[in-house]
C-alpha cells in the first residue's frame, strides 16, 4: 500500500504483485476487503494467464468509509488447468496493517477547566502570579520587579503599587468515552460519533498545551494517563480506533479506574448516549467525588426516530421524557448536559456547555 495510515473518508493506493513458479493456464484472483473498506472502480474477480516465472501487478484504489484498524491483503485464489479439468482454490493472506483515523472537527474554543496544574500552558489561571493577563494591583513589596510597578496608580495614591497578573497554566482533561451501549443506524452509530468528537477534543486541548487522558468505560476498560505532546496525540487516536462495543453485565464502577488516570483537579468530559445505567451512575459518582464534569449526550434519538416517526408510540414518548428528566437530574447537581446530534456541529455543543458553566458560576457566587 502507499501508506499505512489515512484519514476516514480518504483513499489510498494498493498494489497486488502475482508471480507464478509454474505455468498457470487460468488464474482467478479477488481481493477480499474488510467491512468499512471498499474498492473504487472495477475491483472484482480478475482472470488472466501466467507462464512459468511470469509476474503481473494489479492496482487498486481503496476508500475507507469508517475509522478503525484493518488488515488488507486477503486474496481468494482459483487456478484451473487447460480445458478446466483440474482446479485448485484457496486463500493467500499477505495482510498489511491499515489504520484509518477518525474525521476531526476544528474547534476554535474549548471548555475551560476550573482548576489548573502547575505546568505552563495557554489557559489563564484564576491564581495570581507572573503572566500576561491583568488581575489586580497591590502595594509594593520587597523583591518586586520595577517593570511591574503601576506608575499611574502609585502617583495617584502617593505609594508604590505593582500589577498582579494571571499566569498561563495547563489543565488536566480526561475524555470519558462510554462503550457500554450504542444506538446504531444503517450507516454509523453513537460510538462512531463519540470517537470523532473525542479525537477533535483531544487535538484541540493538546494544541493548547494541556494534559489529556482517555478512559474508555465499557465492557472492556481501557485508559491512558494524562500527558501532553504529539506522542500523546497518537496514543489517544490509536486507542480510539480500537474502541468497539463490548457488552458486559458486570456492575462496573469508577473505583476500577486507577487514581493516576483521574487527577483530582481534572476536567472530565463524558461522551455518552446515556443508555446504560452503569454509565449514568458512574458519572453521578464522579460528580459526588468533586470532579469537574461536563456531559456531551451523543443523542441516540436520530437513530431510533426512524422506527418511531409518528410520535404516537407510548413507549417512545416515555423514553424521551425519561431522557429529559435525566438531563435535569444532572443539572441539579451542577453538571452541564448538552444533547449533540450528527447534524449539529461539535463547536455549538461546546459553546452551550461553556454558557451553562458560566451561568452556574455566577449563580454560585451570588448565593
Amino acid at each position: 500500500m502507499d501508506a499505512g495510515r489515512m484519514l476516514e473518508g480518504g483513499t489510498i493506493g494498493a498494489q497486488l504483485d502475482v508471480q507464478a513458479d509454474g505455468r498457470a493456464e487460468w488464474v482467478e484472483l479477488e481481493l477480499v476487503l474488510p467491512e468499512g473498506v471498499t474498492a473504487i472502480g472495477d475491483a472484482g474477480r480478475t482472470a488472466f494467464r501466467l507462464d512459468a516465472g511470469e509476474s503481473r501487478r494489479l492496482g487498486y484504489e481503496l476508500a475507507c468509509e469508517r475509522w478503525g484498524a484493518y488488515r488488507i491483503g486477503l486474496v481468494d485464489v482459483r487456478i484451473r488447468s487447460a480445458f478446466g479439468l483440474r482446479s485448485t482454490t484457496g486463500q493467500i493472506d499477505a495482510a498489511l496493517p491499515l489504520r484509518a483515523y477518525p474525521r476531526r472537527e476544528r474547534l476554535l474554543r474549548v471548555v475551560q477547566a476550573f482548576d489548573t496544574t502547575p505546568f505552563s500552558g495557554s489557559q489563564v489561571s484564576r491564581a495570581k502570579g507572573e503572566g500576561i493577563e491583568f488581575a489586580d494591583i497591590r502595594p509594593f513589596a520587597p523583591g518586586d520587579r520595577v517593570r511591574r510597578v503601576n506608575w499611574r496608580a502609585s502617583a495617584r495614591r502617593e505609594r508604590m503599587y505593582v500589577n498582579e497578573s494571571h499566569p498561563e497554566r495547563a489543565s488536566d482533561v480526561i475524555l470519558f468515552l462510554d462503550s457500554f451501549a450504542e444506538a446504531r443506524g444503517s450507516g454509523d452509530g453513537t460510538i462512531d460519533q463519540a470517537v470523532r468528537a473525542a479525537s477533535s477534543l483531544a487535538d484541540a486541548y493538546l494544541e493548547r498545551r494541556n494534559r489529556v487522558g482517555l478512559v474508555s468505560f465499557g465492557g472492556i476498560l481501557r485508559w491512558l494517563p494524562p500527558e501532553m505532546g504529539m506522542r500523546q496525540q497518537y496514543r489517544i487516536v490509536d486507542a480510539l480506533i480500537e474502541t468497539e462495543l463490548a457488552r458486559s453485565y458486570f456492575s462496573t464502577t469508577v473505583e476500577v479506574i486507577p487514581r493516576r488516570v483521574l487527577p483530582p483537579q481534572a476536567l472530565v468530559i463524558a461522551l455518552t448516549p446515556l443508555l446504560d445505567q452503569r454509565t449514568i451512575n458512574a458519572l453521578l459518582d464522579l460528580r459526588a467525588r468533586g470532579f469537574d464534569l461536563a456531559v456531551v449526550d451523543v443523542s441516540p434519538v436520530p437513530y431510533v426516530a426512524d422506527e418511531h416517526g409518528t410520535g404516537d408510540d407510548l413507549a417512545w414518548r416515555l423514553w424521551t421524557m425519561w431522557r429529559q428528566a435525566l438531563h435535569h437530574r444532572y443539572e441539579r447537581v451542577g453538571v452541564p448536559v448538552v444533547e449533540w446530534s450528527p447534524d449539529r456541529s461539535l463547536l455549538g455543543a461546546i459553546e452551550e456547555v461553556t454558557a451553562f458553566r458560566r451561568r452556574m458560576r455566577v449563580v454560585s457566587v451570588s448565593r
